[in-house]
């Protein structure tokens, strides 16, 4: 009888022990880790997602795509969650276009709560691993950016990243209208991690969509011949602008080196700069028709002003020629203009005086931005009359010691053409159901000096002209050669080798529906404006002239 009492005390005994362990277990996730455990039960059945807003398309004039959104998912996972991870690692490395090693990896850190395993997966793979139901593995809708042409307008339209948000170009520019307002839903799970309850929390805008003053054909036309001067001259970059000089209108905004918008970070900076608003320059022989349009406008000449040329010109310390030697000559304004004189320049420019001709740098809008509807707009590089040196009114009025932008040139020109207007260029035309605002210009010419200047620039593509060989049978075009040095950055001297060759004009020449500005940095083999930009410019308007309909002249 005393065994079995002692057997019983014993049992007793573990028992009382075993159940005070149970309590004070029970008290410990009861108080001690209550908050820890409720938290954690909670994350497993509650969830809180984000409901990505679908982002608004980017279109050409005409309703094409050129950038869109498609379906993709965002995979992440609650490592804690997980079991057998090598398996697990292994079945979703394929789908995610990943090392099953990379995946381990992640899944392996065991007091995380929440870890990516891959964004932005496309919808297929999404679907599949869905299928696949694996515990603490989720797949969370969202978008990816899509651009069906590739490399079309690729600098220009810019690129969307990971979370969802424009980092360059127009995605960047109008992420705030492109990208809408997310929105929010909580998710009650089953024990299974099966939903059982969805309710939104906060609603969801879609993004609006841009359409934009691009014509696709105008720009694939655009991207094709300076792909061919890229070819043949090798540059560093070229870009090539095609707009409406009458509303400030861009019908193409091309630039070379290609990049392919839907894999822009393998691609060299070369390829993604937007070199139109970003490139700075000095722009030669281009500046030439400011210079002339200010002493115009001041009557200091008039188009017959009749100049006896020397061979060289003097300026302070500096001696300017032109760009191939010649003897003494009489010249008017409108051949000096038309046969790119630098010596008949200068000498314009100094009957204007160093205080004139800064007024018509600026009036022109040059030193300030032109107000594009995109960011990363340069403002150019320009000396008040103030800082001049001496030998300033010898390099300026040819457009040496100036640096501009290829926009900036683009909308003076564009003042020339429409009657002397100065206005913004645009490329987004309509946002969502709103139509863009239409920039409003200012008069900086009078009709009568902006008309007289397109009949000289008519000259320069004419027999003598610096750019004879771009002419169009049938078409009066007018227009304007730059070929300028470079400073090389070793020296801080003008470089003997690199060049910026450019070429800017429109059609028809008395009444311009069209103006098209292209420019060549760094060319091998040929350098002068007329050579490796002015093609161009003929090849890019040979295309556009009867695809926008415009009669011959």
């Amino acid at each position: 009888m005393g065994l079995i009492d002692r057997r019983i005390g014993l049992l007793s005994a573990i028992f009382l022990l075993a159940f005070g362990l149970a309590v004070a277990r029970a008290g410990k996730l009861m108080v001690i880790d209550h908050a820890s455990l409720k938290q954690r039960a909670t994350g497993q059945q509650v969830g809180d997602q984000k409901i990505v807003a679908p982002r608004g398309a980017i279109l050409d004039r005409n309703g094409e795509e050129l950038a869109v959104s498609t379906d993709s998912a965002d995979i992440s996972a609650t490592p804690y969650l997980v079991k057998h991870v090598p398996e697990v690692a292994r079945r979703l490395a394929p789908l995610l276009k990943t090392d099953a090693g990379d995946v381990a990896t992640k899944l392996s850190d065991r007091e995380s709560g929440f870890v990516y395993l891959a964004r932005g997966v496309d919808g297929r793979a999404a679907q599949k691993i869905r299928k696949l139901a694996i515990e603490g593995v989720d797949v969370m809708p969202t978008t990816q950016r899509f651009f069906p042409s590739k490399t079309v307008a690729a600098q220009l339209l810019g690129f969307v990243g990971t979370e969802g948000k424009g980092l360059s170009g127009l995605e960047y520019s109008w992420e705030k209208r492109l990208h809408g307002t997310d929105g929010r839903r909580r998710v009650v799970k089953d024990g299974s991690g099966d939903p059982i309850s969805t309710v939104t929390t906060q609603e969801v805008h879609p993004g609006a969509d841009l359409r934009l003053t691009i014509d696709n054909q105008m720009q694939l036309q655009a991207e094709s011949v300076l792909s061919r001067v890229g070819a043949k001259f090798q540059p560093k970059g070229a870009t090539a602008i095609v707009m409406n000089p009458g509303d400030g209108e861009i019908l193409a905004l091309a630039n070379w080196p290609k990049l392919d918008a839907n894999d822009p970070t393998t691609a060299s900076p070369a390829a993604q700069q937007n070199r139109a608003l970003g490139f700075t320059y000095e722009p030669g022989s281009t500046f030439k028709a400011v210079t002339v349009a200010g002493a115009l406008e001041e009557g200091a000449v008039t188009a017959s002003t009749m100049f006896s040329l020397p061979p060289t010109i003097q300026v302070a310390d500096r001696v300017i020629k032109e760009s191939h030697d010649r003897g003494a000559v009489s010249l008017t304004t409108s051949q000096i203009l038309a046969q790119s004189s630098n010596v008949g320049s200068v000498m314009i420019g100094q009957r204007l005086g160093a205080e004139r001709f800064d007024k018509w740098v600026h009036r022109f809008g040059f030193g300030t931005p032109t107000g594009i509807d995109l960011t990363g707009e340069e403002r150019g590089l320009v000396l008040r009359h103030q800082e001049y040196s001496g030998s300033s009114m010898g390099n300026l009025p040819i457009g040496q010691g100036i640096a501009v932008t290829p926009i900036q040139m683009a909308a003076a020109y564009s003042a020339i053409a429409n009657g002397g207007i100065l206005r913004s260029p645009h490329i987004v035309r309509q946002v969502g159901d709103e139509p863009a605002r239409e920039p409003r210009g200012k008069r900086i010419l009078t009709r009568k000096t902006a008309s007289s200047l397109r009949t000289m620039l008519e000259g320069v593509l004419g027999p003598g002209g610096t750019a004879s060989e771009a002419a169009i049978p049938g078409y009066d075009l007018a227009g304007k050669t730059g070929t300028a040095q470079k400073i090389d950055p070793q020296t801080g001297e003008y470089s003997k080798s690199n060049y910026v060759g450019s070429f800017i004009g429109f059609a028809p020449a008395k009444h311009p529906k069209l103006l098209v500005a292209v420019m060549v940095d760094e060319p091998r083999g040929a350098y002068y404006g007329g050579i490796v930009a002015a093609p161009a410019f003929q090849e890019i308007l040979n295309f556009a002239l009867p695809y926008m309909k415009i009669p011959p002249s």
